[in-house]
């Protein structure tokens, strides 16, 4: 059940929604199995890490358009839709920015409203959504994240920041992106809030994106009821990192916790169930005109951030370390095949 056939359509040929993977641009134009298996599963694609801000303005007034630029030339020659990936995230902000910030806040208001009518401007038409901030609130419950961001310009840092992109782009779809919403009901809460806010002011926000960087062991129920508080908004909804581990981390760079330290079939069968689950969730949970689509993060157990992030071994997503399709695959493909009823 692991193996899959050559003649099987890919992912993105049996979905009514687009199907996404983020990925290292570089490892992928570098890597013809790789790049052929991107090409045959899916039409949507988002840079890992090539379009944070890190990567595009590494130091003052020195933009760096070349990786996305090279994502944008890749996703039109074979007809897939780009999903730019972020523009304002507390982890990925330059060292210089903050140096800068934290001594002059009126300067980092206007730096921010700047960047990201550069940004979003050049690529006006030809990026379809945005995530405009991730990650606002504190890994668990419903605080806002003191971030450099917060700390410096205020709550208000998120509401303007989809002002400004809504200004450089106002066809643009654009996203509220976070973590363990799925799972924290006072975090998911707090998102729904701060969305109905910005809908009574006004601010430009269309759509909630789902990490879902999930475990084995987080209850479908609690994803299901989740899904469905979000739908209410009327907003996008975009499953915009999926992964599922077997093991499990505090949330923090190298807190892994390693309970498995190797795969069996049984686990890889379970893993299956797993990601064809959440694909059919999403498909009766969420309204058909609000599902932006189902992206993986990275699709290759080789090339997963889990490992080197949490510093653990973990088997996260639908191809082994040999590029195969696992069990996982089959689930997935499953979940977007299989007949379904909107609940």
């Amino acid at each position: 059940m692991s193996q899959k056939k050559l003649d099987e359509p890919g992912l993105k040929n049996v979905s009514e929604f687009p199907i996404g993977t983020a990925v290292n641009i570089n490892r992928l134009i570098n890597d013809d199995a790789l790049m052929s298996l991107q090409i045959l599963n899916f039409n949507s694609i988002t840079a890992t890490s090539d379009m944070k801000m890190q990567s595009i303005l590494p130091a003052e007034n020195q933009f760096n358009w070349k990786k996305s630029d090279t994502i944008l030339y890749y996703a039109k020659k074979h007809n897939q839709r780009v999903f730019g990936h972020n523009l304002i995230w507390h982890s990925s902000t330059p060292k210089w920015v903050e140096e800068k910030g934290n001594k002059d806040s009126l300067w980092l208001g206007e730096f921010m409203k700047d960047y990201i009518h550069k940004y979003v401007g050049r690529y006006k038409g030809k990026v379809a959504g945005w995530d405009v901030v991730n990650e606002a609130f504190e890994s668990k419950g419903g605080a806002y994240r003191k971030t450099f961001w917060y700390n410096n310009l205020g709550k208000e840092y998120i509401a303007n920041a989809f002002r400004y992109a809504h200004e450089a782009d106002p066809d643009a779809v654009l996203f509220y992106n976070d973590f363990n919403i799925e799972r924290d009901t006072l975090k998911l809460q707090a998102v729904l809030n701060m969305v109905k806010d910005f809908k009574k002011e006004g601010v430009p926000i269309h759509g909630i994106g789902f990490q879902m960087h999930i475990r084995m062991d987080t209850p479908d129920e609690v994803i299901a009821y989740s899904l469905k508080k979000a739908a209410e908004t009327g907003l996008q909804i975009h499953l915009s990192e999926v992964d599922i581990i077997f093991n499990s981390h505090n949330d923090e760079r190298l807190g892994g916790i390693e309970n498995y330290s190797s795969i069996t079939d049984e686990m890889k069968l379970a893993q299956e169930e797993k990601y064809k689950n959440l694909v059919l969730m999403y498909r009766r949970i969420v309204p058909k005109e609000q599902q932006f689509g189902i992206t993986v993060w990275d699709f290759t157990d080789r090339d997963s951030w889990i490992k080197g992030f949490f510093n653990m071994k973990d088997w996260p997503t639908i191809y082994d370390e040999d590029l195969k399709p696992k069990p996982a695959y089959n689930g997935f493909l499953e979940g977007l095949k299989e007949k379904t009823k909107k609940k």
